[in-house]
């Protein structure tokens, strides 16, 4: 987006989300940095501004599960799997789901799962709810960099180059998501 003042550009974080703009926002532990996964370009935006491999796929964080049905294939979570799944949201736990085989490659990378988790922090949840969409969420941070723990740090690490910035706060968890296999309950990292 090529704009002097991009914050200053939109008056909501869902304008921000629908304009294919970068939102950055608190999550259960960190600031994550995300936008609309259904627009190429924002996750192009992204993916160059985090100076992140698009070969690893990305995480969908929502407000609820319902918003993450068109990106999972909830048809192979066995129904005796079903509740520890969705046991285990909000916050805290990403889960790597099977994925809709249709959902586009840079949300994947090179695997036939996604990775996903539903939170309960209210300022992410509030934009989920108003799009009815979950968001794309990697941590506030370029690769390799330690994530930003507040907006503050955020604003000093990208400034204007997100377009809109929620000044809100963490949950105040200690650390990042543990990501986990749905499935098999395998952990990836704790």
């Amino acid at each position: 987006m090529n704009s002097d003042n991009p914050l200053a550009t939109y008056s909501s974080a869902q304008e921000a989300f629908e304009q294919g703009g970068i939102i950055a926002y608190p999550t259960e532990a960190v600031f994550g940095i995300g936008c609309d996964p259904d627009n190429p370009s924002a996750v192009e935006c992204l993916l160059k501004l985090k100076q992140r491999s698009i070969s690893k796929g990305l995480i969908l964080l929502a407000g609820n599960y319902s918003q993450l049905l068109p990106y999972i294939d909830d048809s192979k979570i066995p129904q005796d799997k079903r509740y520890s799944v969705l046991s285990r949201w909000p916050d805290g736990i990403t889960q790597v789901m099977p994925a809709n085989p249709s959902i586009a490659k840079y949300l994947t990378g090179d695997f036939a799962t996604i990775a996903v988790r539903v939170t309960s922090q209210p300022d992410v949840v509030a934009l989920c709810n108003a799009t009815n969409k979950p968001i794309v969420s990697t941590s506030a941070n370029l690769t390799g960099a330690a994530p930003a723990d507040t907006w503050q740090q955020v604003e000093a690490a990208f400034g204007d180059r997100i377009d809109f910035l929620i000044k809100g706060e963490t949950l105040g968890f200690d650390k990042p998501s543990t990501i986990i296999n749905a499935l098999t309950g395998d952990v990836y990292r704790s």
